[in-house]
């Protein structure tokens, strides 16, 4: 399981964790009825402390994506990739309504916002970076 923390980034780290596997069981690198690594080999795996990833798992199990499986460890829940799917909408479709009232704010008409979601979905369909940007 890929995870990256960064220390600098102002996130909790155990928090970090939580989205990371929230994504990851979104997007199908990780799968349902799948067994998450340990508490013990995630947290030397990232170099972080046992305690932050008991934190993240409690909350990962609180959120109704993890299960305990006596005697074998936690398991990726059975409904889990469907709600992390959502939230993972919702997170987005906050951040493009940001995106949005900051154009109207630097009032922006529709069709040069449009034309600029346009351009930019095509880029990412494309993956070309854009402006020189790197992916």
């Amino acid at each position: 399981m890929l995870i990256n923390i960064d220390a600098s980034n102002g996130l909790a780290i155990y928090d970090q964790v939580v989205r990371q596997i929230k994504y990851a069981v979104a997007n199908g690198t990780i799968r349902e009825g799948e067994l998450v690594p340990s508490v013990r080999e995630l947290a030397r795996d990232l170099t972080i402390n046992p305690n932050t990833v008991a934190r993240a798992y409690q909350q990962l199990q609180s959120a109704n994506v993890l299960d305990s499986v006596r005697g074998t460890g936690l398991i990726v829940k059975k409904s889990a990739t469907a709600k992390c799917r959502k939230e993972r909408v919702t997170l987005l479709r906050q951040r493009i309504r940001e995106v949005f009232r900051e154009a109207k704010q630097s009032r922006l008409d529709f069709p040069e916002l449009k034309s600029l979601v346009d351009e930019e979905l095509e880029r990412v369909n494309s993956t070309k970076p854009a402006n020189g940007e790197s992916e």
